[in-house]
């Protein structure tokens, strides 16, 4: 009784809704009119086609609504009209100088084409691709077979691709499109605006609106309290130690705190003495430095070794933090020719600059001027800087060599103590890596900390002199064959003994090793672990001085554990030299050029390896006697 009630009430109301819609729909239908005029009357006849593009979004939706409201079926309901609208022409926006517009969305599915990649060329076997016709008869396969229109809509199109071979063996590709249903509950019965289903279309820079996207997104990127952008309330966290990225701190003379310099070049070639070094952050830096040589040589503090010796680093950035001098552990003379010479470092050690002067004008020499340093800085687990090593090479200049060129290093070494060393693999050698390398003493193999390891080769050209610096290296790598090599000049007055032992020197390199490790992460206190080098010197003749002529490293290994995962172990390591075959007494008519070479070689001394198999088991069943019972 109450339904039928119900259902009265609404027979009886139901004209005068829809006779209310309507004249609410028809009253805002002529007020957008009569708003049209006026806009047209305000901006002219001229700029009418520019308005009626930006409207016909919302002219399309106020139509679309007076349709819906004017039908009526012979039940007195109304039905929504299933006259569907068309899309709203997307007008495409004026082209920039360089960026360009965008293009409009494609929302036809039989024109998507997820495959197609590559802009005016046919993608192989991509059968939608319109760029694809001469190719289509060498296709195999359709790369993408079916594209699916909106998802969300009730009703999409779905396009399917499909190969067939023609009477001539080409291929030929069909297409064929067809309706989908989504039987999903919440989908999209119809749609009068199509790009509303795409992403929003991003806003092209142009010089009118660059400021203003500038300031929107590098708020995002950039931003700041000033900005409006949100402030962390979180507390920092405080360590006694120095952290990654803190700027180490120096003690003065005064007792006030100053940060750690390091001289590194500027918007120019030319050095910055105002660099900060930042804890655990190594640098290399290499700049120019312009002077006077006769004004500026004893003066300016930039040449003077004391500058870069004397700072007192702070060991943590506490109250309580102890200082730390840097202790000089190399110092290296270079002679204007570039020949180098250790210097033995004793107690108190003065190298200020000195000017030499010559009778000649203008040949004005600076001696023990810095033209490289290099800090090594050790530190602890806790952040704290426990030791500062300097090495510096002080060389001569003249004024032909003004503007000067200096060389900054600095590297951060966890304490030994604390810290595994480096390796070079676990447990068998890695292609790449360098080899370890070291010293034996009582207590064990003493090797390098340095993960470019202690076993290295001379890295030159035939330009450059054996005799004349600098000298570089590289480390030994793991399964990397090298050759390398310098030219030696040589003359009637040429002491051989000591060409010899400079020569055999550049060729070894300081501190030459005598053992390598056979695994990568063989541990120097177990010295059985380690394989000596063995020297092998091949003489072609007895001479009475003989200076080497090529230094050559074999290194042997071999494939040790199991063929699934074998691991590379060193076996021997042989050191070859080769030697002059005359003397140099017999070296006349001027100077002689010749030719001395560097190589190392990995040499694989394994067998085959050859899978083994256990014999196939035997089955030794014993059945029960009366198993077949009462057959038997």
């Amino acid at each position: 009784m109450d339904v039928f009630v119900w259902v009265l009430i609404t027979l009886y109301t139901w004209p005068f809704f829809e006779f209310s819609v309507a004249q609410k729909t028809d009253d805002f239908n002529s007020t957008f009119a009569r708003a049209n005029e006026s806009v047209i009357d305000l901006l002219g006849k001229q700029n009418f086609t520019d308005y009626e593009n930006s409207t016909a979004l919302d002219v399309e939706i106020v139509s679309t609504a007076s349709n819906v409201v004017s039908t009526r079926d012979g039940t007195g309901f109304s039905t929504p009209s299933t006259t569907e609208s068309t899309p709203p022409s997307m007008s495409p926006q004026v082209p920039l100088p360089l960026s360009g517009s965008l293009p409009p969305p494609v929302t036809d599915v039989s024109r998507i084409c997820p495959c197609d990649q590559l802009k005016d060329q046919c993608d192989p076997n991509c059968c939608c691709d319109p760029d694809c016709r001469q190719e289509l008869a060498l296709f195999t396969g359709c790369t993408v077979k079916t594209v699916r229109g909106e998802p969300k809509l009730c009703g999409q199109d779905v396009v399917t691709y499909t190969i067939s071979e023609t009477i001539d063996g080409y291929a030929q590709v069909q297409r064929s499109v067809q309706q989908e249903v989504n039987l999903d509950v919440f989908c999209i019965q119809s749609t009068n605006y199509e790009a509303g289903l795409s992403l929003a279309t991003p806003e092209v820079p142009s010089a009118g609106n660059f400021d203003g996207l500038y300031k929107h997104f590098v708020q995002f990127l950039f931003g700041s309290a000033n900005n409006g952008a949100t402030t962390s309330t979180v507390e920092p966290l405080t360590s006694p130690g120095y952290l990654y990225g803190d700027v180490i701190e120096t003690e003065e003379e005064s007792g006030g705190r100053e940060f750690f310099r390091l001289p590194a070049p500027s918007v120019t070639a030319h050095c910055s003495d105002l660099n900060p070094a930042a804890f655990l952050r190594e640098q290399s830096n290499r700049c120019m430095r312009s002077l006077v040589l006769k004004r500026d040589c004893t003066t300016l503090q930039a040449l003077n070794m004391h500058s870069y010796t004397d700072p007192r680093l702070l060991s943590k950035k506490s109250e309580d933090a102890r200082f730390v001098a840097v202790e000089v552990t190399s110092i290296v003379l270079q002679s204007l020719e570039g020949t180098q010479t250790q210097l033995n470092i004793t107690g108190d050690l003065s190298l200020d600059p000195l000017l030499l002067v010559s009778v000649a004008p203008d040949s004005e020499v600076c001696v023990n001027v810095v033209l490289q340093v290099g800090y090594t800085v050790t530190y602890s687990e806790a952040g704290d800087i426990v030791n500062v090593t300097a090495s510096l090479v002080l060389g001569e200049i003249d004024r032909n060599m003004v503007p000067m060129e200096q060389e900054f290093q600095i590297e951060f070494v966890q304490n030994v103590d604390q810290v595994a060393l480096p390796s070079s693999g676990n447990p068998g050698y890695v292609v790449g890596l360098p080899l370890l390398a070291g010293s034996k003493t009582a207590d064990g193999i003493v090797h390098s900390a340095d993960s470019r390891g202690a076993f290295t080769l001379l890295h030159g050209s035939k330009l450059s002199d054996c005799l004349r610096g600098p000298h570089h290296r590289s480390p030994v790598l793991f399964g990397v064959d090298m050759v390398s090599g310098c030219t030696l000049r040589l003359d009637e007055t040429a002491n051989c003994s000591v060409v010899s032992e400079v020569v055999l020197g550049v060729l070894r390199g300081q501190s030459f090793p005598r053992y390598v490790a056979s695994f990568g992460n063989s541990p120097p206190q177990h010295p059985m672990d380690w394989v000596p080098i063995r020297n092998q010197t091949k003489p072609t003749e007895a001479q009475s001085c003989s200076i080497p002529l090529s230094l050559h490293l074999e290194v042997q290994w071999t494939q040790y554990g199991s063929l699934v995962n074998p691991q590379a172990q060193i076996v021997s390591v042989i050191e070859v030299i080769h030697t002059n075959t005359s003397n140099l007494a017999l070296l006349s008519g001027g100077s002689r050029v010749m030719s001395v070479t560097s190589s190392v070689t990995f040499v694989p001394v394994f067998a085959a390896a050859r899978p083994g198999f256990k014999a196939s088991p035997t089955i030794d069943a014993k059945l029960p006697y009366d198993f077949f019972f009462p057959f038997v």
